[in-house]
Formats: C-alpha cells, structure tokens, sequence
C-alpha cells in the first residue's frame, strides 16, 4: 500500500504501526507532567502537593522541611501550608559550591594579600 505523490509521482509507502494502550498511557502521562510543570512555573504560590512536585521531593520530606523550620512556608489560616515558588527557588540554590578556578583564584589572592607572593 503506496501513496503517489501528485507532484513528483514517486510512491511512497508508509508503514502504520499500531500503538498499544500502554504505550498511548506512557505517552499521556508525560504530556500530563510537562503540561504540571508548566503550570508550577507560571504560578506564584504553591500548596503542599505542588511544592512537593516543584521541589522533587516526597511528601514526609517536605513535612519534616517545614516542621523544622528548614524551608520558607506560609499558613494564612493557620491550617493549610502554602509556599512562594520565588522563595523555595532561593532556597534551592543555597549553599553552592564553588568552582575550581573560583577557589583557586581566591587562593591567590589571598596569598598576594598577605604577601606571600609578591608580583
């Protein structure tokens, strides 16, 4: 089975392959996790559940996260923890580390610092 192109009148032939239900599911819940994590991006305010996903983390971590007072969170009404997406994406990038070059560069300045080495 062929399709003629109008225009050329090469034949091509295309080879359907059928999509099993498991594969058409596999394929929905990706969609699903990019189409969440689109929708995290664009709000400004996270629940619970959502700042779990944002930050990668499962549910019993982030409780013990705010319980200890690790993590910025909010409780307008005493009961429901709500978070700013700004704040947990600081509280991310806490703590880098520096590169190589940084710390060496750092080494040598202190060393011409407290001259040690002289230019």
């Amino acid at each position: 089975m062929g399709i003629k192109c109008d225009f050329t009148g090469k034949v091509f032939y295309k080879f359907l392959n059928p999509i099993t239900m498991d594969e058409i599911l596999r394929r929905l819940e990706i969609i699903e996790k990019h189409v969440l994590g689109k929708n995290l991006i664009l709000k400004n305010v996270l629940n619970f559940n959502e700042a779990a996903i944002f930050l990668e983390v499962s549910h019993s971590h982030l409780y013990k996260l705010t319980s200890s007072g690790k993590i910025p969170f909010y409780k307008p009404n005493g009961k429901k923890i709500y978070f700013n997406r700004a704040e947990l994406e600081e509280w991310l990038l806490r703590n880098r580390n520096e590169t190589d070059t940084e710390i060496e560069q750092k080494a040598a300045d202190y060393l011409i610092k407290k001259g040690r080495v002289k230019l």
